[in-house]
């Protein structure tokens, strides 16, 4: 382990952070749906927003764990403060010598994977960090990195609100200027999460809708149904592991973009694909017959088969009509039960649920 060195600007930084008054102050709401949104773009199980203090790290916002603040030795953030401007990614805590012999690191909560975004002051000192991180080690996919320093910027223009709020409160006398200010800022931070919250919604290495936002289209379809139900197959690539194993992860990751882009292409305009869960797809199909979702299955298998990919690729496809009164969940086991089937059979097939 190597205890961070402090910035060559400690003083000055320190001064700026004192100016924001936010130290031990309770948790406030905003601060959490900024961390909220951080972990569910960066795929994390704990998230903070961090302030680096003279001799510790202390936390305004702490998910996934418990916690006021840890000594500022020990504190990752206390090195990613040391880049400004940059994004600090620690994909394996343990193969780091700055981090290996850390305590959070080998004792509970047993920190492998760390991202953090520096918190910039207006005159451009860094306070702390927007940071995730997870007992497993990890990555992050451009989309992942650019949204966290996105929503560091945001945590940051919270900052500002605050000092705001102090100034209104003040300056009495000049409150409708400072006021039109704070409403400004508010709108731009309303727009700027929203677009941010869209994200949450979307697979970053595929660019198609992800579970969460397949699970809302398919309580919606199912709503809508109402003469003609929706239908649902999951599409699994054949031995996928056998293209990471021996061509690459890299390799593996072109393929499910290759994939993405043939179920963009075919039900675009007549239904959604959306990524499942690693070389796993599901496609909604509203208020479509079976066997006319049998015949776009078909086509999808067949385009996937003579892709241009240098390398052979096929895909084993489930298929299900909802039944009457069945659940999203209920319907899903069964195409899930119909792939299983038609690996057993061979792979490179449809198989529809009974």
């Amino acid at each position: 382990m190597i205890k961070p060195p402090l910035p060559a600007n400690e003083a000055e930084r320190l001064a700026a952070l004192q100016r924001y008054r936010i130290l031990d102050t309770p948790r406030e709401q905003e601060f959490e749906d900024l961390v909220t949104i951080a972990r569910a773009i960066c795929g994390t199980s704990m998230g903070a927003v961090t302030l680096v203090d003279g001799q510790r790290q202390w936390f305004k916002s702490l998910q996934g764990l418990e916690g006021e603040q840890t000594p500022r030795d020990e504190a990752f953030c206390a090195h990613a403060i040391l880049q400004p401007t940059r994004l600090t990614v620690v994909e394996d805590a343990l193969l780091d010598e700055r981090f290996r012999g850390n305590p959070s690191v080998t004792a509970d909560p047993f920190i492998r994977f760390y991202a953090g975004a520096p918190l910039l002051s207006s005159d451009g000192y860094a306070l702390g960090t927007l940071c995730v991180f997870d007992s497993r080690p990890g990555q992050l996919a451009g989309p992942q990195a650019e949204a966290l320093q996105a929503l560091s910027r945001q945590v940051a223009r919270l900052l500002e609100m605050r000092g705001l709020r102090r100034r209104i409160d003040h300056h009495q006398s000049e409150h409708e200027w400072y006021e039109a200010r704070l409403a400004e800022y508010y709108v731009q931070l309303e727009q700027q999460n929203l677009e941010l919250s869209e994200q949450t919604r979307t697979d970053p290495l595929t660019g198609l809708p992800n579970r969460r936002a397949l699970a809302l289209a398919l309580a919606e379809a199912i709503e809508r149904g109402t003469g003609m139900p929706p239908a649902v197959a999951i599409v699994d690539i054949d031995h996928f592991k056998q293209v990471n194993d021996i061509h690459g992860h890299n390799e593996g990751d072109r393929v499910l973009v290759e994939l993405a882009g043939v179920l963009r292409a075919q039900f675009a305009g007549c239904g959604m694909a959306a990524r499942y869960g690693g070389e796993e797809f599901v496609i909604l199909m509203p208020r479509t017959p079976l066997a006319q979702a049998e015949l776009q299955c078909q086509y999808l298998r067949q385009a996937v088969a003579h892709l241009p990919l240098g390398l052979p690729l096929t895909v084993s496809i489930g298929l299900a009509s909802q039944q009457p009164g069945e659940s999203a969940q209920d319907m899903l086991r069964r195409a899930d039960a119909a792939l299983y089937q038609a690996k057993a059979q061979g792979r490179d097939r449809v198989v529809v649920a009974g």
